[in-house]
């Protein structure tokens, strides 16, 4: 299939919005990457999950206080990836590109890979949210059909029933599939991997064996292989169903738009940054502590505007990309709560698993 392209470049919108936006920065003298809020909020989350691991793994600790650290750790390798992890791959958590490097790796310490994160996440999936073949984040095909560009089989019309339980395995199928298979297949939807370093080889197998040892190996030998094994599942379960649920709120809901490209030109109709908000939502952004524990993905429509501005600023550039929106005619998709957002999310499964 190939990498597509937009039918319309940039316009008049996407100069004045990225301006003011600038102009907000030059005003109050801040820097775009992180601060002081998101250096704390790293600290708590690492400090935290070695707490949460001892209490699974090195601790002696009743059974109850056991299950109940593993799956607090599968909790808190959520938030460093929504956090830390994901500042750093975009380069908006630090203005040192090592330092930036160091967090995106973060995500390997947990079971992923960044080298492969940032091409189907910073590249295919920023450049073409909710195209069918080129954002493989809504290829979940043949368990969940997220479009009506996809195939529709007989068991997508329970989807919205079965839907929040699948989540819960999307962890461990990344960690040990969709990983494995982008490294043998050297493919990203319309993406092909044509370099990969010996230093990134060395990275995917060590990382690997790290995490398979740490996190899989390591309790089934302390607490016995069943009760390991289990309470492993538990935390992978809160990590994925986390993971899952954050991104579905935000591209797959009854306000935003899905689309294939042209068959005969591999062009996605419309203006790039017009793209952008029609197939992104917000929602629950006047939370401080969904926007806290969610690394500001929240606000997703801002991250994928501006993805180089660190998760602490949304919330102060939200009102200057809402206001050019209006003043430009352009939608503004938003969830005033996590519970409608979670809502419309089951409700648009429901609608796309039954349309034919």
């Amino acid at each position: 299939m190939g990498v597509a392209k937009f039918a319309r470049p940039h316009g008049t919108f996407s100069a004045v919005l990225k301006q003011r936006v600038h102009e907000y920065f030059q005003k109050h003298n801040v820097r775009q990457t992180g601060d002081w809020r998101l250096y704390l909020k790293t600290t708590v989350l690492i400090c935290a999950g070695i707490l949460f691991y001892c209490g699974w793994v090195v601790f002696d600790l009743p059974l109850w206080a056991s299950v109940l650290s593993a799956v607090l750790l599968g909790v808190n390798h959520a938030l460093i990836g929504f956090n830390i992890m994901h500042d750093g791959a975009h380069g908006s958590y630090s203005r040192s590109r090592w330092l930036n490097d160091l967090m995106g790796y973060s995500l390997n310490v947990v079971g992923g890979n960044t080298y492969f994160w940032k091409l189907k996440h910073n590249v295919a999936h920023h450049t073409f949210p909710n195209v069918e073949g080129q954002d493989e984040d809504i290829d979940v095909w043949p368990f969940i059909r997220s479009s009506a560009h996809q195939k529709r089989l007989w068991f997508h019309r329970y989807q919205h029933v079965y839907g929040l339980f699948l989540y819960c395995v999307t962890y461990l199928q990344w960690v040990f599939w969709a990983d494995t298979r982008k490294y043998f297949e050297r493919t990203i939807g319309g993406l092909e991997i044509t370099t990969l370093t010996l230093r990134e080889h060395v990275i995917f197998w060590v990382s690997k064996a790290f995490y398979i040892g740490v996190f899989v190996v390591a309790p089934m030998l302390v607490l016995g292989w069943g009760l390991g094994l289990a309470t492993y599942l538990l935390s992978a379960a809160a990590t994925g169903v986390l993971i899952a649920v954050v991104f579905q709120l935000a591209h797959v809901n009854e306000q935003t738009h899905f689309m294939e490209t042209d068959p005969e030109t591999n062009k996605v109709d419309g203006e790039f940054i017009v793209h952008q908000f029609i197939t992104t939502a917000n929602f629950s952004t006047r939370s401080k502590l969904v926007s806290w524990f969610l690394g500001g993905l929240n606000f997703q429509v801002e991250h994928h505007i501006f993805p180089k501005i660190s998760h602490v600023h949304y919330p102060a550039i939200k009102g200057i990309v809402e206001s050019t929106c209006r003043e430009f005619n352009v939608p503004y998709l938003e969830y005033p709560t996590l519970r409608e957002a979670l809502t419309s999310h089951l409700r648009y499964l429901r609608l796309v698993g039954s349309q034919a």
